[in-house]
């Protein structure tokens, strides 16, 4: 039995240059460290980030209390705990914090902990950290949902819609996928130019022109992968992040302009895209708590299009079997840091297969140089990854290690189904 000597926290910096957590974890011999990414657009009901928001020296964003819990409290109720019994390290650190959304500790506390742990489980049973999820073998690669252009609160353009993305279906390797989506993004690059405006690239790596119209956006798209060669909505699908937490008031959203209309305008609207544009998947359609909109919008899709809740499950069991219920959607998205620790994540994947959902394993706004989602994507047999564009080394980490895992794997190589 591997035992944990000793677990360390620091403060360091994520992708958008604001202080996060990182936790290193060590046993007698070895030691494994990970870092906890951090949301922009969040909904209410996920776990809770702590901040120290008196102390001024970083603007109320510094870690320093997450850092000390660590190095106190936690260091000391997990020493000698066997480092391969991740449920049950997970389980004290719940118990821990006591809360629901674990506002004592954070769960960015937490979770920085909980990575750590299964990195370094993963390093002393000599084995990939992909093998030491759910799967064991027949191990499949996703689909990349790769953003191309950023909007709303991940720019500062003037775009509703948070990010356009693209996802390359035909792909039959996910080598195959980056290379479809890397001629894409170069082929819109030469069309924004084109027009006058500015590549320069918004949080996630997508390109962050300042146009305001939703469709110019979806056109400059479809042209691109028009140019590239491909078929728009089988070769290549666009897919949507509409973010509409941020776009409603009074029961009304402003998503199509910036007018605020009703939810069955709004539905319309959506349909008019999804036909025109070949869109196979819209993620947080609707509000986090208007179930009844989700739910109308599922039912009047085809079957083949994703409707992906984030705001509205936050990779919450809970949640997630609510929706189940409503039929509120047929995917969900799944970010570490919204629910707290590895194994409650497991859990909801876990369930979200049972029920027949996709499953999209994502990225933060917030990132880091960590790749733990890149192998936990291959570890649970997600159908695609939500990681940004080809651009900013935090997101291209994670497409770099999907590629490290695919040459590991060599001729068992095969993507997801979709």
């Amino acid at each position: 039995m591997s035992k944990i000597k000793k677990i360390v926290g620091r403060q360091v910096f994520d992708s958008r240059g604001n202080p996060t957590i990182e936790v290193e974890i060590y046993s007698k011999n070895s030691s494994a460290k990970s870092i906890c990414p951090s949301g922009a657009s969040t909904g209410s009901y996920e776990a809770y980030e702590k901040r120290d928001t008196n102390n001024k020296n970083y603007l109320g964003k510094s870690v320093f209390k997450s850092v000390e819990i660590v190095n106190k409290l936690i260091n000391k109720k997990l020493i000698n705990q066997n480092i391969h019994n991740q449920e049950k390290i997970d389980n004290i650190l719940i118990r821990l914090d006591g809360t629901k959304q674990k506002k004592k500790l954070g769960a960015n506390t937490i979770l920085a902990v909980s990575m750590a742990t299964k990195k370094l489980s993963s390093k002393i049973k000599k084995i990939p950290l992909y093998k030491n999820f759910l799967i064991k073998k027949n191990f499949k690669l996703p689909y990349p949902l790769m953003n191309v252009i950023n909007g709303g609160a991940h720019a500062n353009n003037g775009l509703q819609i948070q990010e356009f993305m693209i996802r390359p279906d035909r792909a039959k390797s996910f080598s195959e996928a980056i290379r479809i989506c890397y001629i894409v993004i170069n082929n819109l690059k030469k069309l924004i130019i084109k027009m006058g405006h500015s590549t320069s690239v918004g949080d996630e790596g997508g390109f962050a022109p300042m146009i305001k119209d939703n469709e110019l956006a979806l056109k400059l798209i479809k042209k691109a992968i028009e140019n590239s060669g491909f078929k728009l909505g089988s070769d290549v699908s666009i897919c949507l992040d509409v973010a509409a937490n941020e776009l409603i008031k009074n029961n009304k959203y402003a998503i199509h302009s910036k007018k605020y209309i009703s939810v069955d305008k709004t539905i319309s609207k959506y349909l008019k895209l999804i036909n025109r544009y070949k869109i196979l998947s819209i993620e947080d359609p609707f509000g986090e708590n208007d179930w009844t909109s989700w739910s109308k919008l599922t039912s009047k899709i085809n079957k083949k299009v994703q409707i992906v809740g984030d705001d509205l499950y936050v990779t919450n069991l809970e949640r997630l079997k609510v929706g189940f219920l409503k039929q509120s959607s047929n995917a969900i998205l799944i970010k570490l840091n919204q629910i707290g620790t590895v194994t409650e994540t497991l859990e909801v994947i876990k369930f979200a297969k049972i029920i027949g959902f996709s499953t999209i394993i994502s990225h933060r706004s917030g990132e880091s140089e960590d790749t733990f989602i890149a192998d936990l994507c291959v570890g649970t047999n997600s159908n695609q990854i939500k990681t940004g564009s080809l651009a900013r080394s935090e997101r291209v980490s994670k497409y770099n290690q999907l590629l490290r895992i695919e040459e590991n794997l060599k001729n068992n190589s095969k993507m997801n189904s979709l």
